[in-house]
């Protein structure tokens, strides 16, 4: 788990989707008179480049989303709008093992768990049961499934070394598989990006799959067809570095670097991901042992 810790485990439910659901929820609040002008805002913090005027008012979302549920407890959209904006701010704005990531990571499970249907019984029932549940649910159950698949891993992550924790991240592979199946490019191949990522932070012996977790990343990448500069960053930070093959790893962030164009809704997305690539980059001669220089040498 300390390899998923480090990747900002969306900080990268995806850094991009923390962009991304945040306009989803805050989207959602407005009254139905007032969705052109939320919509509107929805789409200015999207493109809005600084993620510290996001992260200083994202906590108002939270709290109006939890209001809203509470007056209608039983709405599955609602509840789902609320994993996934608690994932999301969770993810982006929050150290992933501290109190309060635990905390906010455990009500956006609850809610994703109330979202999809069978709730809490998809946690314990028995494996095969649970891969009928998955295999029985259509396209239309792709945003609860999601919305569940990244809560439940920004869950697991806040846990840290929690083996009980970590015994259930093969129900979050076998949900994003699931969502992979039925659109595969949902979220810019968001499903692909988790995969990508449990695949590669483990070393084999612990089941880990890290080619298979190259391969994820690869197609996530090619699906967001260059949207999403968090998808270059993950695959460095989880791929590159776990094969110790550093000039893909420089390669990929300084590709993320050097573009500085953004496409429509992703400015908070890649200002987020620039950031992280830098923060790498730095740490990069630690991490793989001598300079840049002394490798080329």
């Amino acid at each position: 788990m300390a390899a998923l810790s480090a990747s900002v485990w969306w900080r990268g439910s995806r850094a991009g989707a923390a962009a991304l659901v945040l306009l989803a929820g805050c989207s959602w609040l407005a009254r139905a008179e007032r969705r052109r002008t939320s919509r509107a805002l929805a789409a200015a913090i999207l493109d809005h480049p600084d993620p510290e005027t996001v992260e200083q008012g994202a906590p108002a979302c939270l709290l109006m989303v939890d209001g809203l549920i509470q007056g209608e407890p039983g709405n599955r959209e609602l509840l789902r709008t609320g994993a996934e904006l608690y994932t999301a701010y969770a993810a982006a704005f929050l150290d992933p093992g501290s109190p309060r990531a635990a905390r906010l990571s455990g009500r956006a499970l609850a809610y994703a768990f109330r979202a999809l249907g069978p709730g809490e019984a998809l946690r314990t029932m028995g494996f095969d049961n649970f891969e009928a549940r998955l295999a029985a649910m259509a396209r239309r159950d792709v945003p609860a499934l999601y919305a569940l698949g990244t809560a439940w891993a920004g869950w697991i992550l806040s846990r840290g070394e929690d083996l009980e924790a970590v015994a259930e991240l093969g129900r979050v592979e076998a949900i994003m598989a699931r969502v992979v199946a039925l659109d595969e490019g949902y979220r810019d191949g968001g499903a692909h990006l988790c995969l990508g990522v449990l695949r590669s932070a483990f070393p084999e012996g612990l089941g880990g799959r890290p080619e298979d977790g190259r391969r994820h990343f690869l197609r996530a990448i090619e699906l967001a067809g260059g949207r999403d500069a968090m998808h270059k960053v993950l695959f460095a930070q989880h791929y590159a570095r776990r094969a110790f093959d550093r000039g893909l790893h420089d390669r990929l962030l300084r590709e993320v670097l050097a573009r500085g164009d953004d496409a429509p809704g992703h400015a908070l997305t890649n200002a987020l991901a620039r950031r992280k690539a830098r923060e790498l980059l730095d740490s990069a001669d630690g991490w793989f042992g001598g300079s840049r220089r002394e490798m080329d040498r």
